[in-house]
């Protein structure tokens, strides 16, 4: 197995294929909650992002607005998933993507070059603001624009799905 890419080894990936960006490196955030602090630093849409699983084994990264409510009760339905969604363990997530949990990207397809995980992208983030993802681990931020964000997700084999993500019922948990 090819060992997954350093941030930098990322970083320069994008160089390479023409793609701009803008790195902050900052303190380690594991929690859209401690990302908060950031704001008004970066600008553009802050992420949130879940790896997920569905009964029969398939892989879903799911990014979204940080401030979206997702229903994950309901999530399998508009993903076309077998069954109700969990998270992935973090074994699964550090084999799959090579990130560890607080580090989970959409950047981190780069390492599934098995074609295993499905990256799904919360509509609400294609309005044309910029996107802002971790580079493979939390003490950084790469501000990319949405075409360039949608290229390289393209280039490394991972077609979006661009989907309107559930929200809860008022007064269930999301």
């Amino acid at each position: 197995m090819t060992a997954p890419l350093t941030p930098d080894e990322l970083c320069s990936h994008l160089a390479t294929q023409g793609i701009p960006f803008h790195r902050l490196d900052h303190e380690a955030v594991f929690t859209v909650a401690e990302s908060k602090s950031l704001r008004g630093t970066i600008d553009g849409h802050h992420t949130k992002n879940l790896f997920l699983k569905d009964k029969k084994g398939r892989l879903f990264l799911v990014s979204a607005l940080e401030s979206t409510r997702i229903d994950l009760k309901r999530l399998h339905q508009t993903l076309g998933a077998s069954g109700r969604l969990s998270f992935g363990s973090a074994e699964l997530l550090e084999e799959k993507l090579g990130v560890t949990p607080g580090s989970v990207t959409a950047f981190a397809v780069i390492n599934d070059r098995a074609g295993d995980v499905t990256i799904v992208l919360d509509a609400n983030l294609m309005s044309g603001e910029a996107m802002n993802f971790h580079p493979l681990i939390n003490t950084a931020t790469l501000r990319i624009a949405r075409d360039d964000m949608l290229g390289f997700l393209r280039s490394t084999g991972h077609e979006p799905l661009i989907v309107d993500l559930p929200a809860p019922v008022d007064g269930q948990n999301d």
